[in-house]
């Protein structure tokens, strides 16, 4: 099958065309752990967690890399007073349990700044040699106008360009425009590292550069992040390697759209973001996988109850179609809707398409008069992470003990035994699960 998706950097669909056959490597850009992640933050690990599994259907051998940021100024800045590296790798655990809810299993890789050090002086040292990079006063500077292509990527004109850098130490620019590759320890900063350049820590930039190449190699298939990424850090990343490798980072730069609340871009420094686990905890992560796979990854999305509610909805719509579903194999003649499906991922990842191949084989075998198979459907929502949808009874996550006192309340709510059923409700509770009713079944949900 011929994938096409967009690559940012010739605004335009390209040939997902692997470097050896059958293997394809995809490097995100992960968080910067310095505080729980956000629903916004969920984008792109969902977006290519699913891409990763469609193209291994496909049958492709994928290899995902998503780094974790645990080396940066604004983990230094939460940390205040205290142990930045600890702050890490308490956020790094919560991130990890929190992804973990999403069901979709974990990256191949998840280096970490922290442990890359070497190969990041590497680098640095590299980009010095061939003239690309200087030192001052302990810092490490990227000199901008060194490469030719700087700005391809986000098609911005270099006299026009901020890197948001902080000011201190403009001074020690050769030019406004370049960017840190190391950073000399300043005063309050407890996490350091020796270089040949004194202590300090990398630039955020180069943190990814390094760590991309070390799993993937130079020119791997697919780099992948959030749109907001695009300036200044992805663009850095690609002159970064350019410089040192001669060569491209990545075939294709896939960008995910933002999460919007009340009209603005979803951050952490914005400061209107929902953590994920709160939003798990309040829909579950069905709804909130239909939610995100409700739009195309690269358009904006609006955030709120409203759109929740009505993946939830849509969520509950499937389980109590799949309740009419038998297994095994479906009649041949719903079989274009499952190569409609397919095709519409193959087109540029368009999941919304995808779906709406989906719930018209749904509708389909509604409409039939005849016992209808789900294997196809199955096969569909799958590769999107929702086959547990036509398990009505299934709980992602929650442990086997409480799935039987749950189906137990769900038989004495069927016989009449409410009070039965409200004691159950309670026992389940007590474990730390929430029941919500889903027609003649139910659903489990962490509380």
């Amino acid at each position: 099958m011929l994938i096409d998706l967009y690559d940012t950097l010739s605004a335009a669909k390209q040939p997902l065309v692997p470097r050896e056959p059958g293997r394809v490597g995809i490097y995100v850009c992960g968080p910067t752990v310095y505080s729980r992640v956000h629903i916004g933050n969920a984008r792109p690990f969902v977006v290519f967690a699913l891409l990763r599994r469609f193209l291994e259907h496909c049958g492709l051998a994928v290899t995902l890399v998503c780094n974790v940021t645990d080396v940066n100024d604004k983990i230094y800045a939460a940390a205040g007073d205290g142990d930045s590296m600890l702050l890490a790798r308490e956020m790094t655990a919560h991130y990890v349990a929190d992804t973990d809810r999403l069901g979709l299993g974990r990256p191949d890789h998840e280096p970490l700044a922290s442990e890359s050090m070497a190969a990041i002086i590497e680098e640095i040292e590299t980009l010095i040699e061939r003239g690309h990079a200087y030192e001052a006063g302990g810092d490490v500077l990227f000199q901008v106008r060194s490469d030719p292509g700087y700005g391809r990527l986000s098609r911005r004109d270099v006299d026009e360009m901020d890197q948001g850098e902080d000011v201190e130490g403009a001074e020690r620019k050769r030019d406004p425009l370049d960017f840190a590759l190391w950073k000399a320890q300043k005063p309050g900063e407890d996490a350091a590292w020796d270089s040949p350049w004194g202590r300090g820590r990398p630039g955020w930039h180069i943190e990814c550069s390094a760590m991309a190449e070390s799993l993937l190699g130079v020119g791997f298939e697919i780099h992948g992040g959030g749109l907001d990424l695009a300036f200044p850090h992805h663009e850095n990343e690609a002159a970064q390697t350019r410089c040192a490798r001669g060569g491209e980072l990545a075939h294709i730069w896939m960008h995910n759209g933002m999460l919007q609340l009340g009209g603005q871009r979803m951050g952490k420094s914005v400061g209107n973001m929902s953590p994920l686990h709160e939003v798990l905890d309040d829909y579950g992560r069905d709804a909130v996988l239909m939610y995100l796979c409700g739009a195309h990854y690269r358009q904006p999305i609006a955030f709120g109850p409203e759109q929740l509610t009505q993946a939830a909805a849509t969520v509950a719509g499937v389980r109590e179609a799949a309740r009419r579903l038998t297994g095994g194999p479906s009649p041949p003649s719903m079989r274009p809707l499952r190569e409609r499906f397919f095709a519409a991922l193959a087109d540029d990842f368009n999941t919304p398409q995808a779906l709406a191949a989906a719930f018209d084989w749904i509708r389909e075998a509604n409409r039939s008069r005849q016992a209808v198979g789900d294997a196809d459907l199955r096969d569909m929502l799958g590769v999107l992470g929702l086959a547990n949808l036509l398990d009505p009874d299934e709980a992602p996550g929650a442990p086997p003990e409480v799935v039987a006192l749950a189906g137990e309340r769900r038989d004495a709510r069927a016989a009449g035994d409410y009070a039965r059923a409200d004691e159950l409700r309670r026992q389940v509770e007590g474990h730390g699960w929430s029941i919500r009713d889903v027609g003649d079944g139910f659903e489990l949900l962490p509380r």
